[in-house]
């Protein structure tokens, strides 16, 4: 396994290599000439090869975390606004004051509407769920999924960065595998 690990250019037994969340480190390749001559490295196009294939793997991660960085920086404005909107109808209700706003019943079509003092509000879950809560309740859920989204945005933007130096390392390593192949097909012509 770690002969394959390796020859891919990851390897879990570099003393800089690591793991975050899934994601392997990538290995830098130090001494081409002692990496080449690793049994299972028998031509420098099936090292490329390898390496080739683990920055497609990174770059494939990348892209889904880009899209959980999109989803997310859609998501959290709209808890904050939704937490905001329940905070104003928490006041409202101790106030014992009717509400008049407008709902967004289609793109660009809104109705009027009063609403009365209450104690229960009904959210969106997601899939077509939409569940009653108390205010209290909800405001925690609210306050909970708003924590939540934001430590995953921040853990997002860190795996993304631990991910662009990963495959800037491969990038490195393919490039020192190539010049190292075209060096040595110019020393095999030179001498012949």
């Amino acid at each position: 396994m770690a002969a394959d690990e390796v020859a891919s250019g990851i390897s879990k037994e570099s003393p800089n290599a690591s793991e975050i969340r899934g994601i392997p480190a990538a290995y830098f390749v130090d001494d081409v000439d002692t990496f080449m001559k690793q049994s299972e490295n028998d031509s420098a196009e099936t090292v490329l090869r390898k390496l080739d294939e683990q920055h497609q793997k990174y770059k494939f991660l990348e892209m889904n975390l880009l899209q959980k960085k999109r989803r997310l920086r859609q998501q959290v404005p709209d808890m904050k606004q939704t937490l905001d909107i329940l905070r104003h109808l928490k006041k409202k209700e101790e106030s014992s004051e009717t509400i008049e706003t407008q709902f967004l019943l289609a793109d660009q079509v809104y109705c009027k509407a009063t609403v009365p003092p209450t104690q229960k509000v009904c959210l969106w879950l997601g899939a077509n769920v939409m569940l009653e809560y108390s205010t209290e309740e909800a405001e925690a859920l609210l306050c909970k999924n708003l924590d939540s989204a934001t430590q995953s945005s921040i853990q997002v933007e860190e795996d993304l960065d631990f991910l662009r130096d990963q495959y800037t390392t491969i990038e490195v390593n393919m490039a020192r595998v190539y010049n190292w192949d075209v060096k040595r097909r110019q020393a095999v012509a030179a001498s012949t």
